[in-house]
């Protein structure tokens, strides 16, 4: 069974064709520049989403005619979808209307939806989204402790975000440890650069890092992740617009405003070459996820493992190293010569007979898409 995986951007389509049963990739790609200067102007750019999708459908060729169905991924799903839904025009309604949720997010989505259901009308289209997997959680790990009719009226609650990779990485290290998903309590930590933490108890997340949007819990790229909310009045009182505070938070923080890069390979290579502001960030990145891990140990009531993912967590093993040092006490450690092998694969990276396995497990969002559309269409 083959599925057409649609992230679609307000610029750009990316695309894989993903045969789920082997779990291999026939063929992806990327368009640019959709709606932009230049769209259009050669093979990797389009005019807009419409066009764009036309082109794609012509790269793949007679492999067009084996798609079984088609894997949006979507980035809001609020509290109205919870799980892969297959999209009609209520499902739209439904996305549209929790757009103001993620305003850059969700209208691109719709874009792709629009131009694969014009383009593809004869396959079923099935949305999974990102907040979904979190909507597993307790009332009392979603709400803010703010007036309830304010919060009700505005959709404010923690809603989470890396919801398909989370799920995904969740799945694949129960398969790892050899033991039913049901029966784990896994933390995993997605880091890259956006990162999450999530609680899994079960197969279901019980509580998350990232909140109402992705600028909460962890230190990212360029977003400062938890910060006093007093901190943002006084930043507003004080001169800054709302559009120079949300371009701070989203674009200028994180990484980036400690230590002058978003790149965490530049953030290491300035440390270890003596700068302070470099060495002073990784400190507070590994400090923040220490933080979630001790908090998610006592949400869980116990721990099974703790599982790295995504392009740091997957890449770094002195940035594992560094996020669990000092965690010796609650069973968490690594074994130097596991955590620094190059391999690919899913692994345990802690010392045998560990009380607490340390996995790394990759994670393969466009997969886990495919894989959620397939299982939904039969």
């Amino acid at each position: 069974m083959r599925v057409f995986v649609v992230n679609s951007g307000s610029s750009s389509i990316k695309y894989q064709l993903v045969d789920v049963v082997s779990e291999q990739v026939v063929l992806s790609g990327l368009l640019e520049r959709l709606g932009q200067p230049g769209g259009g102007a050669d093979q990797n750019s389009a005019v807009d989403h419409e066009s764009g999708m036309r082109l794609v459908l012509d790269r793949l060729g007679p492999e067009a005619a084996t798609i079984a169905a088609v894997g949006h991924r979507v980035v809001h799903g609020g509290e109205l979808f919870a799980a892969p839904v297959v999209i009609d025009d209520e499902v739209v309604a439904g996305i549209r209307a929790v757009s103001a949720l993620a305003p850059l997010h969700n209208p691109a989505n719709l874009a792709g939806i629009d131009a694969a259901r014009l383009a593809l009308p004869g396959v079923p289209h099935v949305a999974v989204f990102d907040t979904a997997f979190h909507q597993s959680m307790p009332a009392a790990a979603a709400t803010y402790a703010i007036d309830r009719a304010v919060a009700a009226e505005h959709g404010v609650r923690r809603y989470g975000f890396h919801g398909t990779s989370h799920q995904f990485v969740a799945s694949r290290a129960a398969a790892l440890l050899g033991r039913p998903l049901e029966s784990l309590k896994l933390i995993v930590l997605h880091l890259g650069n956006g990162s999450s933490a999530t609680a899994v108890d079960g197969g279901r997340s019980i509580d998350t890092s990232m909140g109402l949007t992705p600028l909460a819990g962890l230190v990212m790229g360029t977003r400062s992740g938890d910060l006093d909310p007093g901190a943002l009045l006084h930043l507003l009182r004080t001169g800054l617009s709302i559009d120079e505070l949300d371009a701070l938070l989203n674009s200028r923080s994180g990484l980036l405003g400690l230590a002058g890069s978003a790149d965490m390979r530049d953030v290491m290579a300035a440390a270890d070459a003596g700068d302070a502001d470099a060495a002073l960030a990784l400190h507070v990145w590994a400090h923040r996820i220490r933080h979630y891990v001790g908090a998610y140990l006592a949400q869980l009531g116990g721990l099974d493992a703790v599982v790295f993912t995504a392009g740091i967590g997957e890449n770094a093993p002195v940035l594992r190293a560094r996020a669990l040092d000092g965690l010796a006490h609650l069973g968490l450690a690594i074994d130097a010569d596991r955590n620094g092998s190059p391999s690919r694969e899913a692994r345990v990276i802690s010392p045998e007979g560990a009380p607490v396995a340390v996995l790394v497990v990759p994670t393969n969002e466009e997969l886990a898409i495919a894989q959620a559309a397939a299982a939904l269409v039969g």
